[in-house]
């Protein structure tokens, strides 16, 4: 479970975010939207203790995150480049996570075999520092390091950019799959509406820090008012 409560970010007096109260129960597969600046990416921050609010808290599985790190343990996140480490391979930063989540080595390689569509060969054993792979397989492997340790929250921001039509499908598929077989609670924002509709039974609507709408969805369904909302944004 994921509890905002009286949460308010302000970059120069301007509030980035604010959210007065937000639960998302275990288990669902929120999706975030909202245009440009709406606060997706500082909300997402906040849950993860990655900058300070000017007030409220935020808890993941009833823990207070800026102030137990316990939360850590069970928590998979990418929100952009900065997560990896550059000058490693793609096999050690997938070893540096697994040595710091303790999951041995055979597990690992038994885990990463869950990967391998979305690798398509192009990630592992090319001898590559993860600075000299294209945007596309930085993506991919940013995100493999978060869903690696089997979390029981996984918050990936935008994870469909810089990735082909069929990672994308396969990207969507990997988090319907451990939705369904781990339970894991999954918040998930992107500008590419198609992909939240087809994921998502949870939508959250974002707009200049505020959270406009809060709805139940059914996967691989358009709804009408979500449409509207951006239309009407660019007329």
């Amino acid at each position: 479970m994921i509890r905002l409560n009286e949460l308010r970010k302000l970059y120069h007096g301007v509030a980035a975010l604010d959210v007065e109260e937000l639960t998302i129960e275990e288990g669902q597969i929120v999706g975030l939207v909202g245009n440009n600046g709406a606060g997706k990416t500082t909300m997402m921050r906040l849950i993860l203790d990655l900058i300070r609010a000017d007030r409220g808290s935020a808890t993941i599985d009833g823990i207070r995150v800026d102030q137990d790190p316990a939360w850590k343990n069970f928590t998979g996140s990418y929100l952009d480049s900065t997560f990896l480490v550059d000058f490693y391979t793609p096999e050690e930063f997938f070893d540096f996570v697994a040595e710091a989540y303790g999951i041995p080595g055979d597990e690992l390689n038994r885990r990463l075999q869950t990967y391998e569509t979305l690798m398509n060969d192009e990630i592992m054993g090319k001898g590559k520092l993860i600075h000299d792979h294209s945007n596309g397989n930085r993506q991919k492997i940013g995100i493999i390091a978060a869903m690696l340790i089997n979390p029981k929250v996984l918050i990936l921001d935008e994870p469909f950019n810089y990735l082909d039509p069929s990672s994308q499908l396969v990207v969507a598929k990997l988090i319907r799959e451990m939705n369904r077989d781990l339970g894991t609670t999954c918040m998930v924002s992107s500008h590419n509406l198609t992909s939240i509709n087809d994921l998502c039974n949870r939508i959250l609507l974002l707009e200049k820090g505020k959270l406009i709408m809060d709805k139940p969805h059914v996967p691989g369904s358009t709804d009408p008012e979500l449409e509207a909302y951006f239309l009407d944004a660019v007329r």
